[in-house]
């Protein structure tokens, strides 16, 4: 019995002495993916198959296409940190527009030291997700299917370097950001201005998150200096188990001319209620407001510039622990026909959108 008391404790401390090496030679880089077909239908019908030019995700009438897909590269270990991801679809090509072509396929590139060893202080430079709004690129992540309209007009990518801190707790995050400027990797000619981004994020319990981020920055070249202030809020509240609430508000303003004190104004609120009824359904419902009347944001160049009102239903089924099918119908109306239906100016624009993801 001893014997074999014995060869059991051998074996037990052979099997965790092996356990701990793989757990010592364990590589500190993960690989990861992501992948959002879809398909959305306008009843506009426009003849280039583009939806209005202030939608950036999902922009593509009457045909199969690809959102977004990455492949990604997380390296993690000790005091150090980096992520690479390499991106397609029509969020890169509409969203990054601007940017010179090597940098149009690039998600994300940033690498990350920790410069505390009592606290959880970190800072991180490079091409990062936006600090600004609860609505990312990343379909599966987002409560409605297609992205509200403060998403689509307010950054959904940085670049430049980000000092971020978390609490003991993990109650408060605090961050200030140094930024090329309004969701721009590269500058634009002519402007040397720096960009500068804060954010506050607070959870006083795990139901209940609140987040201010600001924005201050310069759009133009340094000869027509017009200085942005931007304002995002949003709460998001588990009221149950099966029923969540979303509320965020925008507002931003911008210099009407080089030293003026006067100011343009936009703003935005949104409210998204989305509930579970069973393990592998979701449905949600999404109300919105967007007003930019004198065409910061949003060019119209009709009476009252852009005031539009959204609505959206969307229904989730969870295919498997990893994919996710949708079905959204939205509807848009504004105060100005800035839609079209054929070659006939419109108020309204109505469509439908389905979408496929999975995340590997």
């Amino acid at each position: 019995m001893k014997k074999v008391l014995f060869s059991v404790f051998l074996i037990f401390k052979l099997l965790s002495s092996n356990a701990q090496e793989v757990e010592k030679e364990k590589s500190p880089l993960t690989f990861s993916g992501y992948i959002e077909t879809y398909y959305s239908y306008d009843f506009g019908n426009p003849e280039n198959h583009v939806r209005p030019g202030f939608i950036f995700s999902h922009n593509k009438h009457n045909e199969l296409n690809l959102n977004l897909g990455f492949a990604k590269v997380n390296y993690a270990k000790d005091n150090v940190r980096g992520n690479l991801a390499i991106m397609a679809g029509t969020y890169a090509e509409y969203n990054l527009a601007a940017e010179q072509d090597l940098l149009k396929n690039v998600f994300e590139a940033n690498i990350g030291v920790k410069i505390s060893s009592k606290h959880n202080l970190w800072v991180d430079a490079g091409i990062m997700p936006s600090h600004i709004g609860f609505e990312s690129a990343i379909g599966k992540d987002c409560q409605t299917l297609t992205r509200s309209i403060l998403a689509d007009n307010s950054p959904y990518y940085e670049a430049g370097a980000k000092l971020g801190y978390t609490s003991p707790s993990e109650k408060w995050y605090l961050a200030a950001m140094y930024l090329n400027g309004w969701q721009r990797i590269q500058k634009i000619d002519g402007n040397q201005t720096p960009a500068f981004g804060t954010q506050i994020t607070y959870k006083p319990t795990g139901k209940t998150t609140l987040n201010w981020s600001t924005y201050a920055g310069n759009e133009q070249p340094d000869f027509d200096r017009k200085w942005r202030y931007f304002n995002n809020f949003y709460g998001q509240f588990k009221l149950s188990d099966k029923t969540n609430l979303t509320a965020g508000f925008d507002i931003g303003a911008q210099q009407t001319l080089i030293g003026s004190t006067d100011y343009d104004i936009w703003h935005s609120p949104v409210l998204i209620l989305q509930h579970k009824p069973t393990a592998k359904t979701q449905i949600a419902i999404r109300g919105e407001y967007y007003q930019d009347k004198q065409d910061v944001i949003i060019a119209t160049g009709t009476e009252n510039g852009f005031k539009t009102s959204g609505f959206s239903a969307n229904f989730d089924y969870l295919v498997s622990d990893n994919m996710m099918f949708r079905i959204e119908a939205r509807n848009l109306s504004s105060k100005d026909k800035i839609f079209f239906n054929g070659e006939t100016s419109t108020d309204t624009n109505n469509f439908v959108t389905t979408s496929l993801a999975i995340s590997f």
